[in-house]
């Protein structure tokens, strides 16, 4: 009898578990150009925490985890830009050869996922998205590219592991392009409400028509310091894309500061030149992900945080964009430029 009770009431609070936890989901969907959250427009405002993952103190424990996404959400993010391959070696903060959430076979690795699963379940309750990126050419470079065949058992795993958070979405790469369609039809034969999305290739690289076509909303990486004032440069990408695909289009990581190293300047950069951008790509209806130096190196160098966490207070030249970015109601258009919600 009381194992039966006992049966009962772990059943009981499972199922309480559950109705709980799909009472706080925040489903993020699309109209138009507009991204919206349970039905309602969506500021789509992000920040590159790439090692999110792998990072220990993100993960010390779930108050601690709490604390800085509650950071992020003061300086006005509510998007973090995740990658699920950080097995690269270009020494980036906490990059190491088990940094990756797939197995050689493209099975799953069961401490990455259960971080990712608590990450958005932690950014769901704060009415955060995740957008994470399940390749990037960082790691096939690194000679650490899965086969086909293993590709397609990931991301058929991930697909299916993630179907119940909703406030996800997945860029297949972070600038490639290889495979995609087969991706992106394989997601959607498992889950076809999860949008996806795709980085086509390095800066100034805006797609292929076929490809912008078919994907639910555009994340470039647009012009940067190579071509000029990329603050008057990339609005217009980004405009331009709005207007031919009639989708939402995110500025997914322009030109930053730091490390002339993998596409950073040659020549420095001011904090409003960040600003400006932002402000622009706000003004044609675009969306941002703000990039950034805080990851490009290792621990001990001056533009990694000690905790290797991109925390907006570290560094003044990244406080003084965040500061920016959380004052978005003030700047940026009230109703999207490109959409009327109806």
């Amino acid at each position: 009898m009381k194992k039966n009770l006992s049966s009962i009431l772990l059943s009981l609070c499972l199922l309480l578990s559950a109705a709980a936890y799909a009472q706080n989901q925040n489903e993020l969907t699309i109209s138009n150009t507009t991204f919206l959250r349970n039905g309602q427009p969506f500021h789509y405002t992000g920040i590159g925490f790439f090692n999110a993952l792998y990072n220990p103190a993100f993960h010390k424990s779930a108050q601690d985890r709490n604390q800085w996404l509650d950071k992020f959400d003061k300086y006005g993010i509510n998007v973090l830009r995740v990658w699920a391959q950080w097995n690269n070696t270009r020494g980036f903060v906490d990059a190491a050869p088990d940094a990756t959430l797939y197995a050689s076979n493209g099975e799953l690795r069961q401490q990455p996922l259960e971080r990712l699963k608590a990450l958005l379940t932690d950014a769901d309750s704060k009415g955060m998205v995740i957008q994470l990126v399940l390749f990037s050419h960082e790691t096939s470079e690194a000679n650490n590219k899965l086969t086909a065949k293993s590709s397609d058992r990931a991301v058929a795993n991930i697909t299916q592991e993630l179907k119940p958070y909703r406030n996800l979405v997945f860029q297949i790469w972070n600038e490639s392009s290889e495979r995609v369609e087969d991706y992106y039809k394989a997601i959607k034969k498992i889950d076809p409400k999860r949008l996806v999305t795709n980085s086509p290739g390095p800066g100034g690289d805006l797609g292929d028509q076929n490809q912008n076509h078919m994907l639910d909303f555009l994340t470039p990486h647009t012009t940067r310091q190579f071509a000029g004032k990329h603050w008057e440069i990339a609005p217009k990408e980004i405009a331009y894309l709005l207007e031919r695909y009639k989708k939402p289009v995110v500025d997914d990581e322009p030109a930053r500061n730091g490390t002339p190293d993998y596409g950073g300047p040659h020549d420095g950069s001011s904090p409003y030149d960040h600003i400006l951008q932002i402000y622009q790509v706000w003004q044609q209806g675009g969306y941002m992900v703000y990039h950034h130096d805080m990851f490009q190196k290792d621990y001990g160098h001056p533009s990694i945080s000690p905790s290797g966490i991109p925390d907006p207070e570290f560094n003044p030249y990244h406080k003084q964009v965040l500061e920016f970015i959380a004052m978005q109601p003030r700047y940026r258009p009230e109703v999207e430029k490109h959409e009327r919600v109806e």
